[in-house]
């Protein structure tokens, strides 16, 4: 008899006890094969046109491309197709060619390198940067770089994939989301028991896009010795008046310590960083060991130079896609939809049930909508949801189709909240 799958999730195939690895990869392909015959399996579909508010998609069972509203793209601000950076890019790829052909230490740190981490660096008003090659190894790298089995790791439980990978060779312990008592209560139990102390916190969280409040966490992180870490990654052209992220927001730039994003979001390239004191910065170069023997990033890099400058020279971008995220969320709220305490272009609209979460994606993508169904472990099983990433390209056209088959799904699945 075939296995029920109905409330499985990925998590399920990551350590099956007394299987060996190709065992599980079998069982997980028939777990695949599951969702792909419920039309539930709308993860790595190939796109055959340019990020933008609408895309082409090769649709599992189509023969023909289908153009459909993208809300999937983290381009917020459109920069990814912005004419002055694909310029930028052009023109650095003719100057200095496609690689760069080394680790950083040994000839491979050229002068655009170094333009950019001054340029990052004084984007947040400090001295120095480092450059990584994703926004992930940023997170990842620094903390396994800085921390160690005597220091101590204290996290929001909302915090990403990559800063749970970081703290894997430190102790850790965790606080509820934006809990600041349980924050408080985890600083005052370890005060004098580890060596280092770092409280690591998003600013725009990726599932829920909420805020961290910033100011109050980093009074309390203060008050008990320890350091504060704020990966930015989607509030970084999005949040604040000059879209300095959240930081900007609560007028926090001398109260992180350590402030990490990436390029691969409203800026629209690849590629992470790290803000810092200068000798942290330098401490990192000569001992993180993914930045110090990883292959620099390409000349291409330059796009993300000029996307940084545009983010002050075009501000019209920023209003735009605050239109657009105002508009939608009051069009889903209306609609009776639950999309929690979202305060940046990160919409989720949540459902809470696995098999109606995936139902309500193999619909939307059937309207031409393209969205992300969210499952366990990304979030709490009870929390399943349709998450939607807005650009500051999508027109109300665009916006009022997401609205029109939100509607539709509504009244198939009931999945308003209820009063």
């Amino acid at each position: 008899m075939p296995k029920d799958y109905t409330n499985t999730s990925f998590k399920d195939f990551e350590n099956i006890g007394g299987q060996d690895v190709f065992t599980t990869a079998a069982e997980f392909q028939e777990y695949l094969n599951y969702l792909k015959a419920n039309g539930h399996l709308n993860y790595r579909i190939e796109s055959l046109s340019p990020v933008g508010p609408e895309m082409d998609l090769m649709l599992p069972g189509h023969s023909k491309p289908t153009r459909s509203v993208c809300l999937v793209s983290n381009d917020y601000l459109g920069f990814s197709q912005h004419s002055k950076i694909k310029e930028a890019v052009i023109n650095a790829t003719a100057q200095f060619g496609t690689g760069s052909g080394a680790s950083p230490a040994i000839g491979g740190h050229f002068s655009y390198h170094a333009e950019l981490e001054k340029m990052i660096a004084g984007f947040y008003q400090k001295e120095e940067a480092i450059l990584y090659t994703t926004g992930y190894t940023a997170n990842s790298a620094t903390l396994q770089c800085l921390l160690h089995k005597e220091d101590l790791a204290i996290l929001d439980m909302a915090v990403h994939a990559s800063v749970y990978e970081g703290v894997l060779t430190t102790t850790v312990k965790t606080f509820l989301h934006n809990n600041l008592e349980m924050l408080e209560q985890v600083l005052r139990n370890a005060q004098a028991q580890y060596r280092t102390k770092m409280v690591i916190i998003d600013g725009v969280y990726s599932q829920d896009g909420d805020l961290a409040p910033i100011d109050r966490i980093a009074e309390l992180t203060h008050r008990y010795g320890a350091y504060l870490v704020v990966d930015d990654a989607h509030g970084i052209g999005v949040v604040g008046e000059h879209g300095r992220g959240v930081i900007e927001l609560f007028n926090a730039f001398d109260q992180v310590d350590i402030i990490t994003g990436t390029f691969s979001k409203a800026l629209g390239n690849i590629g992470g960083y790290v803000v810092a004191k200068p000798e942290i910065i330098n401490y990192l170069k000569y001992q993180s060991k993914q930045h110090l023997f990883s292959t620099t990033a390409t000349p291409a890099i330059l796009g993300i130079t000029r996307a940084i400058e545009l983010v002050d020279e075009e501000p019209q971008w920023r209003t735009q896609l605050w239109d657009n995220i105002n508009y939608l969320k009051n069009g889903l709220t209306g609609l009776g939809l639950d999309i929690g305490t979202t305060a940046s272009a990160v919409i989720p609209v949540k459902i809470g049930d696995i098999p109606k979460t995936l139902e309500a994606g193999r619909l939307l993508l059937a309207a031409g909508i393209y969205t992300n169904p969210i499952m366990y472990p990304a979030v709490s099983k009870k929390n399943a949801r349709i998450r939607m990433n807005v650009m500051a390209t999508h027109t109300r056209a665009h916006l009022d189709q997401v609205l029109n088959a939100f509607d539709m799904i509504n009244s198939q699945l009931q999945i308003a909240k209820s009063e």
